[in-house]
């Protein structure tokens, strides 16, 4: 048996223990990540480093 991925798994998880109220704090992480990546290789970057 194929063992499944870590977000279908995680997909699951959240399902069956009913813990909704992490899908907001998964993507705020996600958003805030994204835009370090970005701040990171941007001509903007001295701009959105003040927003940390």
């Amino acid at each position: 048996m194929a063992k499944p991925s870590l977000l279908k798994e995680f997909v699951l998880f959240i399902k069956v223990e009913k813990k909704w109220w992490l899908i907001p704090l998964i993507a705020v992480l996600l958003i805030v990540g994204g835009l370090v990546l970005f701040a990171s290789s941007s001509p903007m970057a001295p701009f959105l480093y003040p927003l940390f």
